[in-house]
């Protein structure tokens, strides 16, 4: 079997990416599907390595198609620019912002050339890729910068529990004003030819209203009346099984229960909050996270992108605890969206 070549950009140096990645490495089932290639510092994924005393070997290599599907390594494109030297774990730096912000461009330019067939991230700090002089909010700008897309939706997705954003880093208060028909539409047509891309042929999409109990008939908004609504009808008429708009605080309760496929959700907040319910279990006794798994993925896009739901957790960096459930989720993704594995 042809396993297809997958960069993973290895996020924020002084963050828990280099080792969630190193973990993910160790897992049989992630070299039954690809060959991951890292892109980014050879001694920082080293220093992982180091870290969770993994034995498995750092070979640096210059072209992706160098890589051994037949041998797990940890082979990393090698940017040679975060000398360990140069950060501190844990904590943001400029040097940690322009390693991680590198990285992701170069996977970008990777993928947009067919050297990797998908791409994955491991986590971003925003206020060091910043400071570092690169003005994005997100993974997700960035991507649909050098790619030149303008129309794409992050999903986030835990097991078969999945939403779909038509607004993510603005304030709350500029996300009211992007429900528009048009974006709403867009969102419902996105998340339709992506989920039959998964294997899904009917996806079942149900659409979250904006304001509490999706405005009451306009007693308290009048966005669901018209911008909302007429966006779900349209959709219908275009031959997408999609409903609602449905009051915010139940629709998710009927999608885990397996009455819908996917709920577009107005704002950040709004689908980020019961995905990460439902996929971070924190242990109360033990004091410390029990799994952290779901996965990010940017649709729209002429490339695959998936990526962790989480962050850098700089308290956790370089203690090997972090669970990397989120990066093999991410990885599993990649390969499921490019149709690799059928």
């Amino acid at each position: 079997m042809n396993r297809p070549v997958i960069g993973i950009s290895m996020g924020d140096p002084a963050g828990i990416g280099p080792e969630i990645i190193v973990k993910a490495l160790t897992r049989e089932s992630v070299w039954s599907q690809c060959c991951p290639v890292v892109v980014g510092d050879a001694r920082v994924m080293e220093q992982a390595v180091r870290f969770l005393k993994s034995d498995l070997a750092v070979e640096k290599i210059t072209e992706p198609e160098q890589a051994d599907p037949g041998r797990k390594a940890v082979y990393v494109y090698d940017l040679a620019n975060a000398d360990p030297a140069d950060f501190t774990l844990g904590e943001v730096s400029v040097t940690g912002g322009t390693a991680a912000y590198r990285a992701v461009e170069k996977v970008i330019e990777l993928a947009m050339k067919g050297a990797v067939a998908a791409t994955v991230t491991a986590p971003i700090n925003k206020e060091a890729i910043n400071r570092a002089g690169f003005k994005y909010s997100g993974h997700t700008e960035i991507y649909a910068h050098y790619t030149g897309t303008s129309d794409y939706a992050m999903m986030l997705a835990h097991e078969d529990f999945r939403v779909i954003h038509v607004s993510t880093h603005v304030s709350l208060r500029e996300a009211c004003d992007r429900v528009s028909r048009k974006r709403i539409l867009d969102v419902i047509s996105l998340a339709d030819e992506n989920l039959k891309k998964m294997g899904l042929p009917h996806p079942r999409i149900a659409v979250a209203g904006l304001n509490p109990h999706a405005g009451e008939n306009g007693l308290f908004g009048r966005e669901e009346i018209e911008e909302i609504a007429p966006a779900v009808e349209t959709a219908k008429l275009a031959g997408i099984d999609a409903s609602g708009p449905f009051p915010p605080d139940t629709i998710f309760s009927m999608a885990k229960g397996g009455m819908y496929d996917i709920v577009v959700v107005m704002y950040h907040d709004q689908g980020h909050i019961p995905l990460k319910l439902t996929g971070f279990i924190y242990d109360r006794e033990a004091g410390k996270w029990q799994d952290v798994s779901g996965v990010n993925i940017t649709l729209g896009l002429p490339i695959i992108r998936t990526s962790v739901d989480h962050g850098t957790a700089f308290d956790q960096a370089g203690k090997g605890t972090a669970s990397s459930a989120s990066m093999v989720n991410a990885i599993e993704y990649a390969v499921k969206l490019g149709g690799f594995i059928k």
